[in-house]
């Protein structure tokens, strides 16, 4: 088995939070929105249905877990959930967390305004914050 290789584009727009037993947790480095993203870790994987049975159930833990933990840290008017992956042909699934007052609302955020990078400080806060909420569920550990 080849080890897991992780989409140049994800490495370039996102900081590593940790790991579950499956999925690389990632934060997009967008201070605009608070935007998680799963990224199961096998190679050759652009679609859900491709996973097998048991990868496709973690998967969906792993995601309903994150949502959970997102809604009690963020409180959003709405969380977004979503595995687009038009310019990212590696299956990753999108956690948004969205507001009334967010500049794209209630419009989709892709592609409406550049990435707003997340000061040094704020970046390590968002991180500590969810992986202190995440240790000890589904095999998650911080990198």
């Amino acid at each position: 088995m080849n080890k897991f290789q992780l989409h140049p584009r994800l490495q370039q727009d996102c900081f590593v939070v940790g790991n579950f037993a499956l999925s690389q947790l990632l934060m997009m480095n967008d201070s605009q929105y608070p935007w998680f993203i799963l990224v199961p870790q096998r190679n050759d994987i652009g679609e859900i249905y491709q996973l097998n049975d048991c990868d496709r159930q973690q998967l969906l833990q792993e995601s309903c877990l994150l949502a959970e933990k997102l809604i009690d840290i963020y409180q959003p008017d709405k969380l977004n959930i979503a595995a687009i992956g038009n310019l990212v042909p590696q299956l990753h699934l999108h956690h948004v967390a969205r507001y009334k007052t967010d500049k794209a609302w209630p419009a989709p955020i892709w592609g409406k305004f550049a990435a707003c990078a997340y000061p040094e400080q704020e970046e390590s806060a968002h991180i500590s914050r969810l992986q202190q909420s995440l240790l000890g569920y589904l095999g998650f550990r911080q990198i």
